[in-house]
């Protein structure tokens, strides 16, 4: 996989452990290792206007996601063919906070997020309950797998 990720936030986050979990996760749903995405981080002022700009909404946000190529996931047998997934943009100062409501790390809620827009990227979407559902285990057990594969 090509995984583009910058940290412009200021804040020092686990990018090892970011890069580690997006490549784990495009491979567990069958992504073509020649697909590319992007991860940003930015601080809450940029992603404020991201958030704006994307969702024509104030406030920063936690993560965003712009699908680009509209990929969807394959099949252990037929991989979803190579493009370019789209974009991740993540608020490490609104992940950390979020972390202290739900009571785990903040590199564990980073993960989560990360997670969560590689699904949104390849067409998920939490807003019926049956699909929200679907989507949050989904993401909980890509963080999971991807933390129990080197025992943490």
């Amino acid at each position: 996989m090509s995984i583009e990720l910058e940290n412009e936030s200021g804040i020092d986050a686990p990018l090892e452990q970011i890069l580690g979990l997006a490549d784990f996760a495009l491979a567990k749903m069958h992504i073509d290792p020649a697909a590319d995405i992007e991860i940003l981080l930015v601080d809450e002022l940029v992603m404020e206007q991201y958030h704006l700009d994307w969702m024509q909404e104030s406030g920063p946000t936690d993560v965003l996601s712009q699908p680009i190529d509209g990929l969807r996931p394959g099949k252990p047998n037929a991989v979803t063919p190579a493009g370019h997934l789209g974009m991740i943009v993540l608020c490490p100062q609104v992940a950390i906070k979020q972390a202290v409501t739900a009571g785990h790390s903040s590199e564990r809620e980073m993960l989560i997020l990360v997670a969560h827009s590689i699904l949104h990227l390849l067409g998920y979407d939490h807003v019926e309950k049956d699909d929200e559902v679907e989507m949050f285990a989904l993401q909980e057990e890509i963080v999971a797998e991807y933390l129990g594969s080197f025992g943490a």
